[in-house]
């Protein structure tokens, strides 16, 4: 049995953007449900808010100050900020900071359960729900560990604050599958980088209806032959469940299976690559059922156990829609990569 590290607080459930909103607190109440039913609620560890210092690594401090200072408002139409949003955001933050020094430290498994979510929030702005990135965060405080980190994005949305962030950083490898054409609008297979960060952007976009075996497609023909070549010294993972069939704000088709054994690779792949060193954040995913579902098939299958899915039904894409979309990010990879 695999021990992992869990880090997650109460003070999440006092954010709450406005009434029916889909970033909820229900998000996290049931994952929690779902994981003290599997007998997997535990080992629970304390963090404290990022320091300052840790944030200004990620974001300028103009905006910091702007998100401390604006009180009661909104920064888009769908990101509202309250009172206590800063503070609810640093300490999200510090979860994730926590999660991936354990995994780093231990050679073991982290998921920091996250709220706010944080992969939209660029260097002087926040969107779509996140204030601070913390996986951002989290890998820019690992580069004082090492200069080969890899973050791996598999939201249904382009996490285009990360993307940003790392966009000119060799030392960052940033991949992402998400569906095409869906806010944000950023992540074409053509976007790969700049500077001497060219080629270490990797963006898959998949088009409405791309489940299971588009995935396991991607896995196959991108994400891990570039993390093998790559050979990062830890990953992480920004794990959104909003690419399941049942999410409300989007149209992929994985199945609970499909997205819990999506993390699990990368599991196993980082047992082969650096040593087990890897942390999961949460990011989307707005059916509770599907959230809480998936999160206990994840952290069952951490401890080489398996749960009893609700959520099975097979809904991918004709033969040849969803891998059309793979080869054309291959074609593209090929000039940095070596692909097959």
């Amino acid at each position: 049995m695999l021990a992992m590290a869990l880090f997650y607080a109460d003070r999440f459930l006092d954010h709450v953007q406005y009434p029916g909103h889909p970033e909820a607190p229900d998000r996290l109440r049931a994952i929690q449900s779902a994981l003290e039913q599997a007998g997997l609620w535990k080992d629970l560890r304390p963090f404290s808010p990022a320091d300052p210092a840790a944030l200004v690594r990620v974001h300028l401090e103009s905006y910091l100050e702007s998100l401390w200072a604006l009180g009661d408002g909104f920064l888009t139409g769908d990101t509202a900020l309250h009172q206590e949003t800063y503070e609810i955001a640093r300490l999200a933050a510090g979860a994730g900071l926590a999660a991936a020094h354990a995994a780093w430290d231990e050679r073991r498994p982290a998921v920091a359960l996250t709220r706010p979510p944080g992969h939209h929030a660029g260097p002087d702005y926040g969107m779509g729900f996140c204030y601070l990135n913390n996986i951002a965060i989290a890998a820019a405080s690992l580069r004082d560990r090492t200069r080969r980190l890899a973050i791996v994005d598999i939201d249904v949305h382009h996490g285009n604050g990360t993307n940003d962030i790392f966009h000119a950083d060799p030392t960052v490898l940033y991949l992402s599958t998400h569906q095409a054409g869906l806010f944000p609008g950023t992540g074409p297979a053509e976007d790969v980088g700049e500077g001497e960060g060219t080629g270490f952007s990797v963006n898959v976009p998949l088009r409405s209806r791309c489940g299971d075996a588009t995935f396991s497609a991607a896995f196959a023909r991108l994400i891990e032959p570039i993390l093998r070549e790559f050979r990062p010294e830890a990953i992480l993972v920004s794990l959104g469940v909003d690419n399941h069939y049942r999410d409300p704000l989007a149209s992929l088709t994985l199945s609970s299976p499909g997205c819990a054994g999506a993390a699990l690779q990368l599991h196993k792949l980082s047992q082969e690559l650096c040593g087990g060193r890897i942390a999961y954040f949460l990011e989307g995913g707005y059916n509770p059922q599907a959230l809480g579902e998936v999160f206990a098939g994840l952290l069952a299958g951490l401890e080489g156990r398996t749960v009893d899915y609700e959520f099975t039904d097979v809904l991918d894409a004709p033969p040849g829609h969803g891998r059309a979309d793979v080869e054309e990010a291959v074609a593209v990879q090929k000039a940095y990569w070596r692909l097959a």
